[in-house]
């Protein structure tokens, strides 16, 4: 990672619990700073800051912006939030 001017990471926080989650972000974003960052990820914490999300659906780009600018339309980012938002809330 440090020379490599574009870091691709595949779901890095995917199988990280919470208490150390926000840990190994402070050290992805330490490490790569300066750098490119594609980030694959389904967990919003991990994108929600990114410069620009795209939401690919079936293969294609079907959204692209700020997490706040998709929150604003109509679409599966905006669908995956709310769905989400529920789900905490959720209990048995």
């Amino acid at each position: 990672m440090k020379d490599a001017p574009i870091i691709i990471l595949d779901e890095a926080t995917a199988n990280v619990d919470p208490e150390n989650e926000k840990d190994l972000v402070d050290a992805i974003e330490a490490l790569t700073k300066e750098k490119t960052i594609i980030m694959i990820a389904h967990r919003l914490k991990t994108v929600r800051n990114a410069d620009k999300i795209i939401v690919i659906d079936h293969g294609k780009i079907v959204q692209m912006g700020k997490h706040d600018e998709l929150i604003e339309e109509e679409g599966i980012h905006r669908r995956f939030v709310n769905a989400r938002e529920l789900a905490v809330g959720w209990k048995l």
